[in-house]
C-alpha cells in the first residue's frame, strides 16, 4: 500500500511539473506572439507601401512620412523591441519551433538595426525612395484584394501625400556614391513614364465616386516628380560623392544574413581551395578540346615555357573562346530562357530526380524601374496572402547599349551556360525553397528565409543535372557548368575584398575576366551588382558549402538507404531555415 502511495505520489508530481513547464511554454509562447505582432505591425506602419505588397493593408491609407523625427523615433523602437526580444522572452522556454523562429527574428531585427545605424537609406540612397514612389500607388489599384471603392480611396490619400515625401527625399539625401544616383536616374524615368502613361488608365478604371479626386491629385504629382527628376540630374548627382564600401558594417550584415554553421575562416580557407580546384578541373576538361581546337601548339613544351598556371588559363580560355560564339540574338533571349526553364523542368521529373512543387511559375521581363540591379529576381506572394503565384523578373539585354557590348553579353550567355544560370537563379533556383517557406504559417520564416539556402541549394542540382545525362554528357556544358561554379567563388572573394579591403574596379574586372573568364560585359555588370547589393554575392557559395556539408552528415545518418531525391526533399519541405536548424532537423 505504502509502495502504491509513492508511486501515485511520484506520478501526480511528475503530471504537475509537466504541466507547470507546459504552461510556463504556453505563456512565453502566447508573450512571443505578441510581440511579433506589436513589432510587425509597427514595420507596416513606417513602410506602409512594403505592407501593401506583402499583403498587409492595415495601413493601405497612409505612406511613407520620412522626416529626421520619425526616423528617430522609429530608431527608438527597434531598440526597445531589441531589448524586449532579447531581455523579456526566454527563448528557452518557447516551444521547439518558436525557438528557432526567435533566433531568427534575432537576426532580422539586427538588419532593421544596421538601417538606421549604418546604412542610413533614407540620407544615402536614392534607390530606396525609387522603390516607395514606384509601388506606393501601383500596388493599390493594379491588384483585386479590396473593393475598388477602398482602393481608389486609399490611392488618392497616398497621391495627396506624395509630393510631401518627394520634398523629404530631396532634404534627407546628401552625398550618396555615385553609381546609387546614375541608377536612380535610369530608373526613375521609367517610374515617371508609370506616372504619366500607366496611371492615367488605371485612373479611368476606379469607381466613378473617386475619379475627380484622383485626377485632382494626380495633376499636383506630375509636375513634383518631373522637378525630383531635375533634381536627382543637376543637383544629386553632381554631389553623389558618397563611398558605396560598407567597411564594418558589411561584416555585421552578413553576420546576421548568413546564419552559418560553418565559420567564416573556414568558409574563406574553401574559396581559396576551391578557386584553384575548380579551375584545375575546367583545365582537365578543356585539354581534348583544345588538342583538337588547336592541334599544332603542343602542351608539354608549352607548360615548360610559361608554367603550369599560365597554361591552364591559356588552354580554358582557348576552349572558351570557341564555344562561346554559340548563342542565340538579342532579341531571343528571353525566349531562350523561358524554354530552358521549360526543359530542366520537364528532365527533374521525366527522371524523377526531384519532386517539384505544383504552383504558378511565370518568367516575365523585368520592368525598365527595376533595372540595373540583378539580372532576375523571383517575387514569391506576400507574406500575408495566399496565391501561389510566383513571378521571375529577368532583365532583357537593354537597347541602350552598343553592338560590341550587346556581343559580349550573349557570349556570356552562350548556349551551353544557359541552362545553368537558368536552374540557378530562375528555375528550380530560389522558387522551391521560397514556396516550401511559404507553406509554413511562420510570419518570421516568411519575411527572414536563409538567404545563403535559397541562392545555393540549386547548385547542388547543377551537378545532378549533368550526371542524370542532361545534355547527353556533353563536356561542353561540364565545362559551362565549372566556370558558373568558378563565379560562384570569385563572387564571394569579390563581396569581401570591394567592401572591406578597398580593392579597386580595375582589380575586380581584372579578377573576374582572367581569373573566372568573364566578359568584360558581365564583368562590369557583375561590379554593379556587388556594390548596390551588398553581401548578396557571398549567398550562393555559402549555402552550397552548407548544403554539401549537410548532405555529408545525412549519409551518415542514413547509411546505404541514402538517396539524393529524398535527401532534398526532406531538405526542402521545412524551407528556407537557417542551416544550423536544418542539421538539427534532419538528425533527428
Amino acid at each position: 500500500m505504502r509502495k502504491t502511495t509513492i508511486v501515485l505520489l511520484i506520478l501526480v508530481f511528475c503530471f504537475w511539473t509537466a504541466g507547470t513547464l507546459f504552461s510556463q511554454q504556453n505563456e512565453e509562447d502566447q508573450k512571443f506572439l505578441k510581440f511579433l505582432d506589436g513589432y510587425f505591425d509597427a514595420l507596416w506602419k513606417f513602410y506602409p507601401t512594403m505592407g501593401t505588397l506583402q499583403g498587409y493593408h492595415k495601413y493601405d491609407n497612409k505612406l511613407e512620412d520620412l522626416k529626421s523625427g520619425n526616423i528617430e523615433k522609429r530608431h527608438d523602437e527597434l531598440d526597445k523591441f531589441n531589448q524586449e526580444l532579447v531581455a523579456k522572452i526566454d527563448s528557452t522556454k518557447l516551444s521547439p519551433e518558436f525557438q528557432i523562429d526567435h533566433a531568427m527574428m534575432v537576426d532580422g531585427l539586427d538588419r532593421e538595426l544596421i538601417k538606421h545605424e549604418n546604412l542610413l537609406p533614407w540620407d544615402y540612397n536614392p534607390l530606396f525612395y525609387n522603390s516607395i514612389f514606384n509601388n506606393c500607388v501601383r500596388s493599390l489599384l493594379t491588384k483585386e484584394f479590396a473593393p475598388a471603392d477602398e482602393r481608389a480611396k486609399n490611392a488618392t490619400g497616398r497621391l495627396k501625400n506624395l509630393p510631401k515625401l518627394i520634398k523629404q527625399a530631396k532634404e534627407n539625401l546628401k552625398t550618396p556614391p555615385q553609381i546609387y544616383t546614375e541608377t536612380a536616374i535610369a530608373q526613375f524615368a521609367a517610374i515617371l513614364e508609370f506616372y504619366k502613361n500607366e496611371l492615367p488608365q488605371l485612373i479611368g478604371q476606379a469607381p466613378e465616386a473617386h475619379k475627380s479626386k484622383l485626377q485632382s491629385e494626380y495633376a499636383k504629382v506630375i509636375p513634383v516628380l518631373e522637378g525630383y527628376q531635375s533634381f536627382l540630374q543637376s543637383e544629386l548627382l553632381p554631389r553623389s560623392t558618397g563611398n558605396f564600401r560598407l567597411a564594418e558594417a558589411h561584416r555585421r550584415l552578413i553576420r546576421s544574413t548568413f546564419q552559418n554553421s560553418i565559420p567564416l575562416p573556414d568558409l574563406v580557407a574553401r574559396a581559396t581551395a576551391d578557386y584553384h580546384n575548380i579551375r584545375r578541373e575546367m583545365f582537365l576538361v578543356g585539354i581534348p578540346f583544345y588538342r583538337i581546337m588547336y592541334p599544332n601548339i603542343n602542351l608539354e613544351q608549352l607548360t615548360t615555357q610559361r608554367g603550369e598556371e599560365e597554361v591552364k588559363n591559356i588552354v580554358i580560355k582557348g576552349v572558351i573562346d570557341k564555344i562561346i560564339g554559340e548563342h542565340i540574338s538579342k532579341d531571343e533571349f528571353v525566349d531562350k530562357i523561358k524554354a530552358s526553364q521549360e526543359e530542366i523542368q520537364n528532365f527533374l521529373l521525366e527522371n524523377q530526380l526531384l519532386d517539384l512543387p505544383e504552383a504558378n511559375f511565370t518568367i516575365e521581363t523585368m520592368p525598365l524601374e527595376s533595372y540595373g540591379k540583378q539580372w532576375t529576381r523571383i517575387v514569391p506572394p506576400g507574406v500575408y496572402e495566399t496565391t501561389e503565384d510566383y513571378v521571375c523578373y529577368l532583365s532583357p539585354i537593354p537597347d541602350t547599349v552598343d553592338e560590341q557590348t550587346v556581343t559580349s553579353f550573349l557570349e556570356e550567355f552562350n548556349n551551353f551556360f544557359v541552362p545553368f544560370f537558368t536552374c540557378r537563379n530562375i528555375y528550380p533556383g530560389p522558387f522551391v525553397p521560397y514556396y516550401f517557406t511559404r507553406k509554413n504559417p511562420s510570419t518570421v520564416r516568411k519575411m527572414y528565409p536563409n538567404m545563403p539556402l535559397l541562392k545555393g541549394w540549386s547548385v547542388f542540382i547543377e551537378e545532378m543535372l549533368l550526371y542524370a545525362g542532361y545534355g547527353n554528357f556533353d563536356l561542353r556544358l561540364r565545362l559551362a557548368q565549372l566556370k558558373h561554379r568558378l563565379k560562384t567563388v570569385i563572387d564571394f572573394n569579390l563581396d569581401f575584398n570591394i567592401h572591406e579591403s578597398g580593392m579597386t574596379k580595375e582589380k575586380a574586372i581584372a579578377y573576374m575576366t582572367r581569373g573566372a573568364f568573364l566578359t568584360e560585359a558581365e564583368a562590369e555588370l557583375n561590379w554593379h551588382r556587388i556594390i548596390l547589393n551588398p553581401g548578396e554575392s557571398t549567398f550562393t557559395y555559402v549555402g552550397i558549402q552548407e548544403f554539401l556539408d549537410l548532405e555529408l552528415e545525412y549519409k551518415k545518418l542514413k547509411g546505404d538507404a541514402y538517396t539524393k531525391k529524398e535527401f532534398l526533399n526532406r531538405v526542402l519541405r521545412y524551407g528556407a531555415l537557417p542551416m544550423r536548424n536544418l542539421k538539427q532537423k534532419l538528425s533527428q
